[in-house]
């Protein structure tokens, strides 16, 4: 099962990678929500979550969650918010707009893998 990391920066998506592997998971990164759609759409099916930026270019990482969301064949793949954005109001959006968790950068390899398995935990 695939990783989607979907960050601007490839110093994060590398970071993400190896926390994924070391899981036992493939991984595919992405620098924007548009390529994530795209991508999704492809790999739906082999995706088992997906991590996603709040600031990024093209089409930003909220209104990819609502995307997502919206999207009949993507809305089971579990997504979790990984960001710099930390602001109360918008971690309570993201995860009403159907986030299942949230990580605020900058945070350890162990933290991160943690936060991915409650993730995955919740789509046994």
């Amino acid at each position: 099962m695939i990783v989607l990391s979907v960050d601007d920066s490839a110093i994060i998506r590398r970071f993400i990678q190896g926390a994924v592997e070391v899981m036992g998971l493939d991984f595919a990164g992405v620098e924007h929500g548009q390529a994530a759609l795209d991508y999704l759409r492809e790999h739906a099916n082999d995706v088992c979550l997906v991590l996603l930026d709040w600031n990024m270019p093209v089409l930003d990482g909220f209104s990819t969650l609502q995307k997502l969301q919206s999207d009949p064949d993507l809305k089971q793949i579990p997504v979790m918010m990984v960001t710099t954005e930390t602001e109360r109001t918008n971690i309570v959006k993201a995860i009403q707009a159907g986030a299942k968790n949230y990580l605020t950068k900058p945070f350890s390899q162990e933290d991160l893998m943690i936060k991915m398995n409650e993730c995955l935990a919740m789509t046994v």
